[in-house]
C-alpha cells in the first residue's frame, strides 16, 4: 500500500504539470489573485497546493525517522519545495517534485516487488486427511483432526499432523523437513512427522498433536515469527545526510547573508535538491538485480545486494544444496572371496531391480546395466529386504537382520545395504549422497570473496555430515538440528561475523533463510517453501551461483557508492555556483535533471561485469 501510495503522488504531479502546461501555454489563464509581487495564475495554485502537500507529508516521515533516531537528505527537498512557493518560481518547484515523487517511485521499484513469503509453505500444508472411522474413510478438515484419531496416510501422500504408526510399514521422505538424505523406514509404533510423504505402503496412523501444534505447522509459526523481525536496512544516501545536508544549508545561508536576498538562498536550495542522491543507489540496485537475473539468480529486493557485499559468515545446508540429494555407490565391500566387487554389486542390483524402494533403485542406476541379470522367485519382505534367484544363486539384499540374521554388528556408519549369496553373508554396499561437483570449488571462491567462517548447518547424522563437510572443504559442521536450532545458530553469530548469508532448500530451511541477513535458496527443483522464504533464490541446479551472487553484490554497491559520491560532489559544486547569483532557481532545476541523467548513467553500470576478484577466481 505504501509503495502504491508512492506511486500515485509520482502521477498526480505529472497529472498536475501537464494541466498546468495547458492552463499557461495553451489557455493563456490570468492570474485569480495576488500576494505582493506574487501573482497567483491556475497552473502556480494547481502545484502550489500540491507541493504544500507534498511538503506536509514528507515532513511527518522525517518526524517519524527523527523518532526512529534516523535522519535523512529529505529536509533539504522540503526546504527547496517551500523555497520555490515564496520566491513564485512555480516550474522550478515542480522539478523539484517531479524528482522528489520520481525518485521514491523508483526506489520502490528497487527495493523489490513485494512478495507473500509464505504463499507456497501455507499452500502445501495439508488440509485434507482421511479418518478412519468404524474402518471407513472418511474426508475430513486436518485442523478438525483431534488427538487419538486414527488416519490412512496412502503412498505417495504427505502425513497431515504428528502421529504414531499404529498398522503397516512404509519409508518416509523426511529430507525436506529434516535433511535427511535417504528415506526412513517407520513400523508400528514409531512417531511420523507432519509435512514427511510416505513411501510405497499405505499405512494407519493415530493422532499424538492437533494440527496446531504439529511439526510442519510449527515450521510455518518459526518462518511467520523469523520474518516479523527483519533486519534493520538505512538507504545509503542518508549516511551522507547530515554532513551534505549541513554543507548545503550553510552555503545556502551564506549566500542569503552576502546578497541580503532571500532569492539567493532558494536558488541554492533548488540545487541542493536531494534528488540525485535518492535516485544512485536505487538505479545501481536496479542494474545490480538485472545483472543477477542474468545469470539465473531472482533477488526479491534490493537491501539483500548491500548485505551480500559485505557477508563475513555463510551457512550452508547438506541435503539437496552442497549435495544433489541423489545417492550414489560409495564402496563395495566383499566378504567372500569368492566374489569381488563387481560380481557383489551385481549380484545385489540384479535382486534389487523392481524395487521402488530409493536406495534399490539409486543402486541399480549406479550399475551398468550388462551387469544386471534376470532374477527369479523374487520375493520382498516389506521394511527388511528382497531375495530371489540370481544366475543359479539365492541372493538375499537388504538390512543385517534379513540376510545374515546370526552376522555380528558392522561399524558400518553410511547407509548401507547387506548382501548374502546362498546363506553366506558376502558383503555390503554403502551410498553416499552425490556431492554437487561444483561445491568444493564454490567454497574455495567464497573464502577468496572475504568469507570469514564457512558452516554446514544440516539436520542429517554426525557422521555422513562431516564426510561431506571434509569432501567439501568445510570444517565447521553443526548436525542433527531441528529448524529451531537452526535458527538459534544463525541468532548467535557475533555481530563482528556479520551480515550472515544463508544457502538452503527444503521445508525446514524455510525459517532459517528468512532469520539470516540474507537468505539463498536452491529453487531450480521446486524447493517453493525454501524460494518463498529467501532473499534470492538460484534458478539453475548451480551452488556456485552463490558466488556469483556475492561477485554481482559487491560491484553493484561498489558503483552505487561511487554514483552517490559523485551525485554529492556535483550537486555542491553547483550550489557553490549558485551562490554567486548566476544560476536562476528554474534553470538550477534543470541543472538538477543533468546531475539526474549523470547519476542514472553512473548507476548503469552496476549492470557491467564484476571483475575476476570479485568473482572470487584470482588466485590468493
Amino acid at each position: 500500500m505504501k509503495n502504491l501510495k508512492r506511486q500515485w503522488k509520482f502521477f498526480v504531479v505529472l497529472i498536475a504539470g501537464a494541466v498546468g502546461l495547458i492552463s499557461q501555454f495553451a489557455l493563456h489563464s490570468k492570474s485569480l489573485f495576488s500576494i505582493g509581487n506574487l501573482q497567483f495564475p491556475v497552473h502556480a495554485i494547481i502545484i502550489d497546493i500540491i507541493g504544500i502537500l507534498m511538503a506536509i507529508s514528507l515532513l511527518l516521515e522525517i518526524f517519524h525517522d527523527w523518532k526512529t533516531g534516523r535522519y535523512g537528505v529529505d529536509i533539504l527537498a522540503v526546504i527547496a519545495v517551500v523555497s520555490t512557493i515564496l520566491i513564485g518560481d512555480v516550474w522550478a518547484e515542480w522539478m523539484i517534485l517531479v524528482m522528489m515523487t520520481g525518485g521514491e517511485t523508483l526506489e520502490d521499484y528497487a527495493t523489490g516487488q513485494a512478495n507473500k513469503e509464505l504463499r507456497a509453505l501455507l499452500d502445501k500444508t495439508p488440509r485434507i486427511a482421511n479418518k478412519l472411522v468404524d474402518g471407513k474413510i472418511t474426508e475430513v478438515k486436518v485442523d478438525d483432526l483431534q488427538v487419538g484419531d486414527t488416519v490412512l496416510i496412502k503412498p505417495g501422500q504427505q502425513v497431515p499432523v504428528d502421529g504414531q504408526i499404529v498398522k503397516g510399514t512404509s519409508s518416509f521422505d523426511q529430507s525436506s523437513l529434516t535433511g535427511e538424505s535417504v528415506p526412513v523406514t517407520k513400523n508400528p509404533g514409531d512417531e511420523l512427522m507432519s509435512g514427511s510423504v510416505n513411501g510405497d505402503v499405505a499405512v494407519e496412523m493415530k493422532v499424538t498433536k492437533a494440527a496446531k501444534d504439529s511439526e510442519y505447522q510449527s515450521i510455518v509459526a518459526l518462518v511467520k515469527s523469523s520474518q516479523a523481525q527483519p533486519a534493520k536496512f538505512v538507504k545509503m544516501a542518508d549516511r551522507y545526510a547530515i554532513p551534505f545536508t549541513v554543507i548545503s544549508l550553510i552555503i545556502g545561508g551564506v549566500a542569503w547573508a552576502v546578497s541580503g536576498d532571500a532569492t539567493r538562498f532558494a536558488e541554492v536550495m533548488v540545487v541542493a535538491s536531494p534528488c540525485p542522491l535518492l535516485i544512485a543507489a536505487p538505479v545501481a540496485l536496479v542494474s545490480g538485480m538485472s545483472s543477477m537475473s542474468a545469470h539465473h539468480i531472482f533477488v526479491k529486493s534490493g537491501p539483500p545486494l548491500e548485505k551480500l557485499a559485505r557477508a563475513k559468515t555463510f551457512y550452508v545446508d547438506k541435503t539437496g544444496t552442497l549435495t544433489e540429494n541423489q545417492l550414489i555407490v560409495d564402496q563395495v565391500v566383499t566378504d567372500d572371496k569368492s566374489f569381488d566387487q563387481k560380481e557383489l554389486q551385481s549380484l545385489a542390483a540384479s535382486v534389487e531391480q523392481q524395487s521402488s524402494h530409493v536406495i534399490a533403485s539409486s543402486l541399480v542406476k549406479a550399475t551398468d546395466k550388462d551387469l544386471i541379470h534376470p532374477v527369479t522367485n523374487l520375493k520382498e519382505t516389506t521394511a527388511q529386504g528382497v531375495e530371489g534367484d540370481v544366475d543359479g544363486k539365492h541372493v538375499k539384499v537388504g538390512k543385517l537382520s534379513f540376510v545374515a540374521p546370526g552376522h555380528e554388528k558392522l561399524n558400518v556408519t553410511s547407509t548401507a545395504v547387506y548382501v548374502s549369496v546362498d546363506g553366506k553373508f558376502a558383503g555390503y554396499i554403502t551410498l553416499k549422497d552425490k556431492m554437487r561437483p561444483e561445491s568444493p570449488k564454490t567454497i574455495e571462491r567464497l573464502r577468496r570473496q572475504g568469507a570469514e567462517d564457512i558452516m554446514m548447518l544440516t539436520g542429517d547424522h554426525k557422521q555422513v555430515a562431516e564426510k561431506v563437510a571434509k569432501e567439501a572443504g568445510i570444517t565447521d559442521v553443526r548436525s542433527e538440528l531441528l529448524p529451531s536450532q537452526k535458527i538459534q545458530a544463525i541468532k548467535d553469530v557475533p555481530k563482528h561475523l556479520r551480515p550472515v548469508v544463508i544457502t538452503g532448500d527444503g521445508v525446514n530451511d524455510a525459517p532459517s533463510l528468512t532469520a539470516a541477513d540474507v537468505g539463498i535458496a536452491m529453487g531450480a527443483k521446486g524447493a517453493t517453501a525454501a524460494s518463498e522464504s529467501a532473499d534470492a533464490v538460484i534458478m539453475v541446479n548451480d551452488i556456485s551461483k552463490v558466488n556469483d551472487a556475492v561477485a554481482i553484490s559487491k560491484h553493484t554497491m561498489k558503483v552505487a557508492n561511487i554514483d552517490v559520491l559523485t551525485a554529492i560532489g556535483v550537486v555542491i559544486i553547483i550550489e557553490l555556483i549558485a551562490f554567486t547569483g548566476v544560476i536562476p532557481a528554474f534553470w538550477g532545476a534543470i541543472l538538477q535533471e543533468v546531475v539526474d541523467m549523470i547519476t542514472i548513467s553512473l548507476g548503469l553500470l552496476a549492470k557491467t561485469k564484476p571483475s575476476d576478484k570479485q568473482f572470487g577466481l584470482e588466485e590468493k
